[in-house]
């Protein structure tokens, strides 16, 4: 009923509202809650199996809220897209990816649509959509083979006793599954940065990248230690943990290094790649072309560039962990086939490092003839320690001959942008390629990336490094790129006003300017919103406004001199309509103009939205990211009160209904905001927010992040484990915890109690201290979430109190 009319308001209540006012500890595992309501509060509403904590005078307005969310939960998304070419050029297959969320169910639900498309020499085009989508339940990860004739299905174990299950699929039966042992291997890494699966241009292997198999823990029984381990399930025994191994962090702390492993999809035999070192973590695995060395792949190493006794730092959004491209024989080649040289004899395969001289490599992909194999760089991260920053690209000449002796030319195809000009290409921030990034031309990639607060389309000649966008030049919405079908480009577009919608792109040839595009909209499969979210969307607009650097020091580079952005969101009256503040977190990151379900549903309570892009965001040149490290908790806070009084000077908004929420580092912003500027806001929200860096340094994945933010690229030269009591000050100071004396908002709490990345105990701390303060304060702890909050009950929950939160503060 949920996906209907909805449950009735008192049961939308118990399963959505959670804690309310309340503080969900775990102990024990179980989930404990600690009332603060005063009894006489408790009974003071008739109703009987109130949630805790809840305002009685806001329990129409959770149910009201709570259907209205519902609808836009309703809306799918659209993840990937496939295009299978046939010998008719005007005439292609494709398959595209849609995600919803299952709210009972508390997980995302995966379709795939298939369609065909029919082309006309008029340069038009019509997508005939098959009438129902395929669930693809318990699958992983869906892989075509290159020439569109074989699909593999990836399904994980989902505990450990049973197999991994490659599925390959032909055009109407199962060819072969293949059940992969635990002693063979973990769970493929479907997704993340680790994820890679690559089928050969044969289509008879498929190498991808998976957790090794179990390391040996000590085991135990009645008479003590087993000195003789034993593979077979012993009742009478147990397995004790043995020695702390260090993960990758945040959504990797319950993974297993990743390896490399091909399968042969005939005899359904698999075998490990040998010899990469435990200390190297590999994915983001391809076949090269004809070569002694038949497979690349990116590798992590152990050593962060920090410190002198290297570990695994947190990696998820951190593009600063170092990383290298290298090649390695196909395992299933014949010993007498592989390269053997006196570096490698014995049992050892041979790898060579291809980017030596270059502090970050991924998302390798070789050119359609064999003669590039083209990169992205993160250096500029590494490098300076930043968790991200502007990207560049480069080639190496790959041998015709595929020996990899001597060293490789490796060279630049674009540069990293440092200051960019007005309207101009800002630099390249790119996080991901398609598998077949390439034009007929074999020369010309096709990308998405960010541009300013858009994203665009962007074609790059790899022999001569022109940068062109691809996506209309004059549009503000957000354009991200599907699939290619020969030169034509199948993309998705949207903006925070407008669902997304996939067109098809056509060059123009019959124009003299460069990189013109044709955009025709296609046939949409999916079910039209309800009248109640299409009007709501009708009635709101929105505009990126250049936001001019308020009072830049001489000392700031030129890039950092330039205005940032801001994107206000606005319905039919703002000038009298409350405004919600918008931060994201990284801060290395965008808040870009693409639909966002979340901020649909807090515009459509009435407010305007305010969404900053202060500088040290992606998409305006590395010298405007890069002037925030040091500056944490002033130049970015600065920056949202500067666009802030840009609004308000318009008179766009009402200035005395202004709200702020944000996550992570927006959390961080959030909190100083209601400390540094006490009388702006009438209520605040923060998800897993930074509110006292001397306790977060201690406990997070990427203690790292503390010193470069708070010191800037000395930062880097001064992280330790163990920080001293200056440096412990500095990080005080720095921190929102510092001014929370002054703060007078009434604030939110959305916590994740296995949040490594800021741990839980941030949050609480600067909770229970407003409280202790009596500022008005509520609490929620998600037990089972990490730091995203995006599993589909807890984003429901999040985002439904955060509108209940700023309704109750900001009515008239």
């Amino acid at each position: 009923r949920i996906y209907s009319s909805g449950p009735p308001p008192l049961l939308a209540l118990r399963l959505f509202c959670g804690a309310g006012d309340s503080e969900n500890l775990l102990l024990g595992g179980a989930r404990a809650r600690v009332s603060r309501r005063p009894k006489a509060m408790a009974s003071a509403h008739p109703s009987q199996g109130l949630p805790s904590g809840m305002d009685p005078s806001m329990v129409d307005e959770y149910a009201s809220q709570s259907k209205l969310l519902q609808e836009f939960v309703k809306i799918p998304s659209i993840g990937k897209a496939w295009v299978f070419t046939s010998k008719d050029e005007n005439a292609s297959r494709a398959m595209v990816s849609v995600s919803q969320s299952d709210l009972l169910a508390n997980k995302k639900r995966s379709f795939l649509l298939n369609t065909h498309i029919s082309k006309s020499s008029s340069k038009s085009v019509s997508f005939q959509w098959s009438p129902f989508p395929v669930e693809m339940s318990g699958v992983s990860a869906v892989v075509p083979s290159p020439s569109g004739k074989k699909l593999l299905l990836v399904r994980n174990a989902e505990d450990d006793d049973s197999p991994t299950k490659l599925e390959i699929w032909g055009p109407c039966q199962l060819e072969n599954e293949i059940h992969v042992a635990r002693s063979v291997h973990g769970s493929l890494y479907a997704d993340g940065w680790f994820e890679g699966i690559s089928w050969n241009q044969e289509e008879t292997l498929i190498a991808y990248v998976a957790e090794e198999p179990p390391q040996p823990k000590p085991e135990f029984n009645d008479s003590g230690y087993k000195k003789e381990g034993s593979s077979q399930k012993d009742f009478r025994s147990w397995k004790g943990q043995g020695d702390i191994e260090d993960s990758w962090g945040e959504t990797y702390s319950n993974k297993r290094i990743p390896a490399l492993f091909v399968a042969n999809i005939s005899s359904g035999e698999v075998r490990a790649l040998k010899g990469i070192p435990r200390s190297l973590s590999a994915g983001q695995v391809i076949w090269a072309p004809s070569s002694s060395y038949s497979l690349v792949f990116v590798a992590w190493s152990d050593d962060n560039g920090f410190q002198e006794t290297p570990r695994k730092l947190g990696i998820k959004y951190c593009y600063n962990r170092p990383c290298a491209l290298y090649a390695a024989a196909d395992p299933f080649k014949e010993e007498a086939d592989k390269p053997s040289t006196d570096s490698n004899k014995g049992d050892t395969a041979a790898l060579v490092k291809l980017t030596a001289d270059l502090s970050s490599a991924f998302f390798p992909r070789f050119s359609p003839d064999g003669k590039y194999l083209v990169f992205i760089s993160a250096k500029s991260a590494v490098d300076s320690g930043a968790h991200n920053a502007t990207n560049s690209m480069h080639k190496i000449d790959w041998p015709t001959d595929g020996k990899l002796e001597g060293s490789l030319s490796v060279s630049d195809v674009v540069p990293t942008v440092m200051s960019p000009q007005d309207g101009c290409f800002p630099g390249m921030y790119c996080s991901g390629l398609l598998r077949f990034p390439w034009l007929s031309d074999g020369r010309t990639m096709i990308l998405s990336s960010a541009w300013g607060s858009k994203e665009v389309i962007l074609s790059i000649n790899v022999a001569s490094g022109e940068v062109s966008r691809v996506s209309p030049q004059d549009s503000d919405y957000s354009w991200n790129v599907l699939a290619l079908d020969n030169n034509n480009i199948l993309a998705v577009s949207s903006s925070l006003v407008t669902l997304p919608q996939m067109y098809y792109g056509f060059e123009d040839s019959h124009t003299d300017k460069p990189c013109q595009w044709d955009w025709q909209e296609i046939s949409s499969p999916f079910p039209k919103p309800s009248d109640k979210v299409s009007s709501l969307l009708a009635d709101h607009k929105f505009s990126v406004i250049k936001i001019p650097v308020s009072n830049p020091s001489d000392k700031l580079p030129d890039g950092a001199k330039l205005p940032f952005e801001a994107i206000f969101v606005s319905g039919k009256d703002s000038a009298s309509s409350p405004t919600i503040v918008v931060l994201h977190g990284g801060p290395h990151s965008v808040y870009p103009s693409s639909y966002s379900r979340s901020l649909a549903f807090l515009y459509a309570q009435g407010y305007n939205l305010l969404v900053v892009n202060y500088r040290g965001s992606l998409g305006f040149g590395e010298e405007a990211l890069q002037s925030l490290p040091g500056n944490i908790g002033s130049q970015d806070v600065n920056d949202v009160l500067t666009a802030l009084d840009f609004v308000k000077k318009r008179g766009l908004i009402d200035a005395s209904r202004v709200a702020v929420v944000g996550g992570s580092h927006g959390g961080f912003l959030t909190t100083h905001l209601i400390g540094q500027a006490p009388e702006t806001f009438v209520a605040a929200a923060a998800r897993n927010p930074v509110c006292n860096l001397q306790l977060m340094v201690g406990t997070t994945d990427i203690p790292d992040w503390c010193f470069l933010e708070v010191y800037g690229k000395e930062g880097k030269n001064c992280f330790t484990e163990s920080p001293l009591a200056d440096t412990l000050t500095q990080f005080y100071q720095k921190s929102p915890i510092s001014h929370i004396s002054k703060v007078k908002t009434p604030t939110l709490f959305l916590l994740g109690a296995k949040d490594l990345r800021v741990p839980v105990s941030n949050g609480l701390q600067y909770a229970r201290a407003l409280k202790e303060r009596g500022v008005d304060t509520k609490i929620i702890v998600f037990p089972e979430d990490i730091h995203g909050l995006d599993k589909p009950q807890s984003d429901f929950e999040s985002f439904l109190n955060i509108g209940v939160w700023f309704k109750k503060y900001m009515s008239k």
